[in-house]
């Protein structure tokens, strides 16, 4: 009994130790970059090669597509551990209805350079860069955006907010402690209360930002552009009342449609007619001014 009463400390403290390793190397896994080479533009686009400097530290890459003189222009931001390829759907029915629009990488997607995903802190300072890029040139268009997840969560933490005159923003976590217990609660059921704080505590000194910054939540209402807001009722990564807990908190203009079955995947291929008939909708109104 005295044995084993003086063992247990020790097995306590490899087990905790181990729970910690365990831990910092799935964070690591998690914020690796997720880069890879894009290869050549679909020939069914016009596509242009762009590059342009953003203050995360990357040289960011995309694809720029021009449309009709003062249709308006649209930024795609991708989700994490995306790239620009799962944004080409999108594109391609912005390019069909006139829009000029800029697909990238964020910092350590794709073809830009990061040395870790930060799940939307660097990412922002792409957003802004990317919509600083599109603003230079095009000047005299209105600009729209369009996140995806992570991509939308980096355009509400843009600080200072982004020059942009509408935006969608979809499946998008209002509090990052709240996307890693969602993810891990999918996947490691019960253990998900025990870890995320783990993990969580892992964003200072990786990532070099707190978790009370990655709050999306406490940005949306200083965005002044009009909302949209997409969400998939079946969304087990960004649940229902998380999205309706985003769209309560975001100013007025707002409009929000809910993907009916819908997990947290891609939405436009979920759902592709009314996606595109929702969104153009939603554009002519605020960047062409067709109610």
């Amino acid at each position: 009994m005295r044995m084993k009463r003086r063992f247990f400390p020790i097995a306590l403290i490899i087990s905790l130790l181990g729970c910690f390793v365990a831990t910092w190397l799935a964070g690591s896994a998690l914020s690796a970059p997720c880069q890879q080479a894009i290869g050549n533009p679909p020939e069914d686009l016009e596509i242009e090669r762009v590059e342009f400097h953003s203050e995360s530290g990357s040289t960011i890459h995309g694809w720029f597509i021009r449309g009709t003189k003062g249709a308006g222009s649209v930024v795609l931001m991708h989700g994490v551990r995306a790239n620009r390829l799962s944004m080409l759907g999108r594109a391609r029915f912005l390019s069909r209805a006139g829009y000029s629009v800029l697909l990238f990488d964020f910092q350590a997607h794709g073809e830009s350079i990061g040395r870790q995903i930060t799940f939307g802190h660097l990412e922002s300072r792409d957003a802004q860069a990317a919509v600083a890029f599109l603003r230079g040139r095009l000047p005299d268009e209105k600009i729209a955006l369009i996140g995806t997840s992570m991509g939308g969560a980096a355009a509400l933490l843009a600080s200072p907010s982004l020059d942009s005159d509408a935006m969608v923003l979809e499946q998008v976590y209002p509090a990052i402690d709240r996307a890693i217990a969602n993810r891990l609660k999918v996947r490691l059921g019960f253990w998900a209360g025990a870890l995320t704080p783990l993990l969580t505590m892992q964003l200072g000194p990786r990532l070099g930002v707190e978790a009370d910054l990655l709050c999306p939540v406490d940005r949306v209402s200083q965005i002044a552009a009009p909302k949209l807001f997409i969400a998939g009722s079946q969304d087990r990564a960004t649940t229902l009342d998380e999205s309706n807990q985003l769209l309560n908190a975001a100013s007025e203009p707002k409009e929000f449609w809910v993907v009916d079955g819908a997990a947290h995947v891609d939405l436009h291929h979920a759902a592709t007619q009314e996606y595109e008939d929702r969104v153009l909708a939603f554009f002519d109104k605020y960047l062409r001014g067709r109610p």
